[in-house]
């Protein structure tokens, strides 16, 4: 009975030992369940950040054009002001002892007197000049002439007298030097100056 029991004991003792040395099986975790309504937030999520994206390359955009039409319109106006100011310095020209006005230097006072028109607060300096020919005194005689010559050709089409002086230089101030008829003819010239009110010049 003792070698019965003993027999008994030692299966049991093998048993358990093969039991123990063998690997448990691995438990699988459970696979989760996407829950709908995280689903629909994350697309929510993405679809505000697509929007917000959008939203802000827009607003970059606007904010370029903006910039790129406020210095187009800065450039057309600085333009617009250098032409206005270009037309009414532009100088006027006289025959040989002469202080009428010739038909194009009148086209170039109808500009001017459109400009004057156009900006009330403009004051211009209107200066007679002449060629090296004739005596000091009489040079500047005749640049008076010519530059009171081209203030009433103004004055006549609108333009209040006290908006021009007028100055004679005679000979002394020549922008050709030469002594031809090629430098004589550049010297004999009225000269139109501003004075004041030219800062924003407005054209006609």
């Amino acid at each position: 009975m003792t070698r019965v029991h003993s027999l008994v004991l030692m299966g049991c003792g093998v048993a358990l030992l093969v039991a123990c040395g063998k690997n448990p099986q691995p438990v699988a975790a459970p696979t989760p369940t996407p829950n709908a309504d995280s689903i629909a937030a994350a697309e929510r999520a993405r679809a505000d950040s697509a929007a917000a994206d959008s939203a802000r390359r827009a607003q970059e955009e606007a904010e370029r054009i903006a910039r790129q039409r406020a210095a187009d319109s800065a450039a057309a106006a600085a333009n617009a002001m250098t032409e206005v100011r270009s037309m009414l310095a532009a100088m006027i020209h006289f025959d040989y002892d002469k202080s009428a006005l010739r038909a194009d230097d009148q086209a170039a006072l109808d500009q001017k007197v459109s400009i004057l028109q156009a900006n009330s607060g403009v004051r211009v300096r209107i200066s007679g000049h002449c060629d090296e020919r004739g005596s000091d005194e009489y040079n500047l005689a005749l640049g008076n002439r010519r530059a009171t010559a081209a203030k009433q050709y103004l004055v006549s089409h609108g333009i209040d007298a006290g908006r021009i002086e007028t100055a004679s230089y005679g000979e002394e101030r020549p922008i050709a030097t030469g002594h031809d008829e090629a430098s004589w003819s550049q010297n004999r010239r009225d000269e139109f100056e501003i004075l004041s009110g030219g800062d924003n010049l407005r054209k006609p």
